[in-house]
């Protein structure tokens, strides 16, 4: 990273330009214009200009692995039982579903992150992936609750919990589809 590049923040719905870089620690001004100090390692480098609607839908999946390509450089040991199984994770942060919210209200843009779980969902049935990652950060937890409550609507036919603490915190849910429901 280098000033003048334009990041956003891992867990945080937090996108930025890169005004000072002090050893590890680097100032980004976002969107709203306050200056706002990361480790070097929360931070994912993003071209000037994000990618489109259209193209972000259908290339979610690629940037969530890019994502974490950049946020994991070891190696860490996959349990038997999970190596077999297919997952996906998926990245609910508004900036990494749109390139630009100046024209939405925080209602569109809550329905939008929901609409596309919904989406994620019916791609996981349709290809038998049993395991979704939703990363939904912190925040105030409304986007939490609200794809809770959409997840409660699949009663039975999956179940959902807390995601692991040690490689995401408080702001991923985990999703488990029970694939002989389909």
């Amino acid at each position: 990273m280098k000033l003048g590049d334009y990041v956003s923040v891992l867990d945080e719905d937090v996108y930025g330009k890169v005004v000072s870089i002090v050893g590890n620690k680097i100032t980004i001004i976002d969107l709203d214009g306050f200056e706002q100090q990361y480790l070097k390692n929360e931070l994912v480098y993003q071209s000037q200009e994000l990618p489109d609607l259209a193209n972000s839908l259908e290339n979610i999946s690629e940037i969530i692995t890019e994502k974490e390509q950049k946020k994991h450089n070891f190696s860490s040991k996959i349990k038997p039982k999970e190596r077999k199984s297919a997952q996906m994770e998926v990245d609910l942060h508004i900036h990494q579903l749109v390139s630009d919210t100046r024209n939405m209200d925080n209602f569109e843009m809550l329905n939008f992150q929901l609409e596309i779980a919904k989406r994620k969902i019916a791609f996981a049935i349709r290809k038998k992936i049993q395991k979704i990652i939703f990363i939904h950060g912190v925040g105030q937890g409304v986007l939490k609750y609200e794809l809770i409550r959409v997840l409660k609507e699949y009663e039975g036919r999956l179940e959902f919990y807390d995601a692991d603490y040690q490689k995401y915190g408080l702001g991923a849910t985990e999703v488990y589809i029970f694939q002989s429901k389909y």
